[in-house]
Formats: structure tokens, C-alpha cells, sequence
């Protein structure tokens, strides 16, 4: 098994430096960087789907890019958008409920 060092994962680190120096205004996502996937910074939004689309706009990530799915519960409604940032693979996740009534939201203002 080869151990990978702090260096490995500089890309996604360098891309949650910019962020927080780029955009400071913007909701805090929960954070992962990981050894399984050294390259990828995932930003995920939990129950806000208002801010995984403020992140997506202010990255430029196109809203036609943004893939849904509703998990497997049928209770929980999933958005997906995928993006190359400062080196890293950006990954933004949104969760939601799916509403009462069924209907499912894309997140962007758009019905899915």
C-alpha cells in the first residue's frame, strides 16, 4: 500500500484557498478532500439548494451541466454539477427532500 503525503492532495487544498479568498461571502458547504480521490474537493449542501446554486453560478458551472437523481428512498432529491478548478476536480452536491406533493425541483428554478 503506498502512503500518499500532504502534497499529493495540494490541488483540491489550493482550490479551498482560493475559495475562501475569492468567495468568503458565500454559504459554507461541507467540505471533503480525501486519499481515495487525492485530485477532487467535493462542496456539499445539505437541505439548501439556494446555496449549492450560489455556488454553482459564481463558478460559472453551466445550470444545462447540473445532473439530478432522486435517491432510492424517494424522499431525497440529489443535484449534481462537476467542474475542473485551480487543478482540482470540483464536485457540488445538493440534497433536498423531494416536497410533499412529489414534485421535484431541480434547484435552479426549474422544474426537473
Amino acid at each position: 500500500m503506498i502512503t500518499l503525503t500532504l502534497d499529493a492532495m495540494s490541488a483540491p487544498l489550493l482550490a479551498l484557498r482560493l475559495f475562501s479568498a475569492e468567495y468568503p461571502h458565500l454559504p459554507a458547504p461541507c467540505l471533503d478532500v480525501s486519499t481515495v480521490y487525492p485530485d477532487r474537493l467535493t462542496l456539499s449542501f445539505h437541505d439548501d439548494l439556494a446555496a449549492f446554486e450560489a455556488w454553482r453560478d459564481a463558478l460559472g458551472i453551466a445550470a444545462e451541466s447540473i445532473t439530478h437523481h432522486v435517491q432510492c428512498d424517494g424522499r431525497t432529491q440529489v443535484l449534481e454539477a462537476k467542474a475542473d478548478y485551480a487543478g482540482a476536480q470540483l464536485h457540488l452536491v445538493g440534497y433536498a427532500k423531494v416536497s410533499a406533493a412529489g414534485s421535484v425541483l431541480s434547484g435552479t428554478g426549474d422544474a426537473a
